[in-house]
């Protein structure tokens, strides 16, 4: 089983995380940010990786913790159980509609943390949670787990399905990239025979 758990406290946040990337989607999260747990929810949902996330942080002060150390948990998560990385897809593509708004999402496990992201917001909240939160969130994930992020919104207006559909593309994305495939024999997908470190 590909499985980690992740228990994380600091003065800011206490969190514990646990992942299974052979899962069925199922998912119990609360962080204490109503859009954050909707949003992680509809990456385990969409990836099919298990995600359990609670979170109590320091929302007196603002979100700003509560979502980054989120991000930097789950990334650790699927990175401990990535294990080596013997076997798996690592690249990773989807388009996501929700209904006017299109998104792109293609990754790379590749050991190489980096973030493009190509998206904007035309309010400053959904629901409770800032919207300059989610392009920090994707950049911590990101850097957790190693992957080379691209991230593109093609067109929309609704900032609610405009941020639904990078999540879900995301986690298709991650599902392509993340499963094993049979034809590897477990080797790691890499000329080098090693994927990061």
């Amino acid at each position: 089983m590909r499985t980690a758990r992740i228990a994380r406290k600091t003065h800011e946040t206490d969190i514990a995380v646990e992942v299974n990337l052979d899962g069925t989607g199922k998912y119990d999260v609360s962080t204490g940010i109503g859009f954050l747990d909707h949003m992680i929810e509809q990456f385990s949902r969409h990836s099919l990786i298990d995600v359990t996330c609670h979170i109590k942080g320091d929302l007196h002060v603002d979100q700003h913790h509560t979502a980054e150390d989120s991000a930097i948990a789950i990334g650790q998560a699927i990175a401990q159980a990535l294990g080596d990385k013997g076997g798996i897809g690592r690249y990773g593509e989807a388009h996501s509609a929700m209904d006017e708004a299109l998104s792109r999402v293609v990754l790379d496990i590749s050991g190489r943390p980096w973030l493009v992201w190509n998206a904007a917001f035309t309010q400053e909240r959904l629901g409770e949670m800032d919207t300059e939160l989610f392009e920090h969130w994707f950049q911590s994930i990101a850097q957790a787990v190693g992957i080379t992020l691209h991230i593109e919104l093609l067109y929309g207006s609704n900032n609610h399905h405009i941020c639904e559909g990078i999540f879900k593309g995301f986690a298709r994305a991650m599902r392509q990239a993340v499963e094993l495939d049979p034809r590897k024999g477990g080797a790691v997908p890499s000329t080098k025979g090693q994927l990061g470190g």
